[in-house]
């Protein structure tokens, strides 16, 4: 059983943030994000920093390093992964620094890409991705699981907070619509049916949540992404890019609504990621208030089973606008509890 680390009030944002310090950025989000702080990814510091090389520094028992064409596994730990752990080791070490300067935070959010995304980004030795070998796909999806354990061991020790997980999985629409390019790039890697993708998504979650005792969010920005497929397999919040869903109606709607009225809490990704020409706090909720509407929910469903959160990543924003993007989401969450009387 594992019960919400958020409630009325709570912000956060996706994870990814602009720049390379990792001391000033720890200081922002766990000041301006004190219920739920993320730690920051700074992708612009290069490889080892990208969601990809990021995860790849947490695994267990598997090496990857980087080629010509991305990430592919090793036969031993090298230079590229030996990276990716010294970066998040100094991301750990500037969040407790920033958490002994500002107090801990409610609850601290880890990231990381998900199973299916991972084991699409990485190749085998032939160039082939990882998920089109059945053997190294659940070697990769149990080393995970197991390497987010510890890390979330780590980070509960440092901080004193609850922790909660969040698997990004934004190439799992491709891995089930068959639509990854082979090595050769002339065809395609045949479509994953939607109970397997379930079956190893909600083993990694069931894993994660058992070891936090709090739901693990996962995130997909895809217009359509499979809130259904993400519901089955266990995540007890589905981040999303609310903003850009556009009409929600017909089976997707009911996806929705199921979800948000069995429990499921919906990260609600509204404030633009990049500098807007409107940035007008009512302009940016209207997708929220217009979603609960269409689902048949009233507006105090956003302060109940809802968290604002940029629309993605920060990482290409300016400092600037990362902080007024913090800011306003900041602003959502407190509209959202005022207005949970309508």
């Amino acid at each position: 059983m594992t019960d919400a680390a958020w409630g009325p009030g709570t912000a956060t944002t996706i994870g990814s943030m602009p720049g390379t310090d990792p001391v000033e950025t720890a200081r922002t989000v766990v000041g301006e994000l004190p219920d739920l702080a993320p730690i920051p990814e700074l992708p612009a510091r290069g490889v080892g920093a990208d969601v990809l090389g990021r995860t790849a520094g947490l695994l267990v028992d598997l090496a990857v390093e980087v080629v010509p064409s991305g990430y592919r596994v090793a036969g031993r730990p090298g230079r590229d992964q030996q990276r990716a752990v010294d970066l998040l080791r100094w991301d750990l070490d500037a969040l407790e620094q920033a958490v002994a300067e500002k107090g801990a935070p409610r609850a601290v959010k880890v990231q990381a890409a998900g199973p299916w995304t991972l084991a699409a980004g990485i190749e085998l030795h032939r160039g082939h991705r990882v998920l089109t070998d059945h053997g190294a796909l659940r070697d990769f999806a149990e080393s995970l699981a197991e390497g987010l354990r510890e890390h979330v061991s780590q980070v509960a020790s440092r901080t004193g907070s609850r922790v909660v997980v969040q698997l990004d999985e934004p190439s799992l629409p491709a891995v089930l619509a068959g639509a990854l390019p082979t090595p050769s790039g002339y065809g395609k890697v045949p479509a994953v049916p939607e109970p397997d993708a379930q079956r190893l998504l909600g083993e990694v979650v069931e894993k994660l949540a058992s070891a936090t005792g709090s739901p693990v969010i996962v995130h997909c920005c895809a217009k359509r992404p499979p809130v259904a497929l993400l519901r089955r397999a266990g995540a007890g919040a589905i981040a999303l890019d609310a903003s850009g869903l556009g009409d929600v109606s017909g089976a997707f709607a009911d996806e929705l609504g199921e979800a948000w009225e069995e429990g499921t809490t919906l990260f609600l990704g509204l404030v633009p990621s990049t500098e807007p020409a409107n940035a007008a706090l009512r302009t940016l909720a209207q997708p929220a208030f217009d979603l609960a509407s269409r689902l048949g929910f009233a507006r105090r469903a956003l302060a109940e089973r809802s968290v604002p959160t940029p629309t993605c990543g920060l990482a290409g924003a300016t400092p600037a606008w990362a902080r007024r993007a913090i800011a306003l989401t900041n602003d959502l969450a407190k509209l959202f509890a005022d207005e949970s009387d309508q």
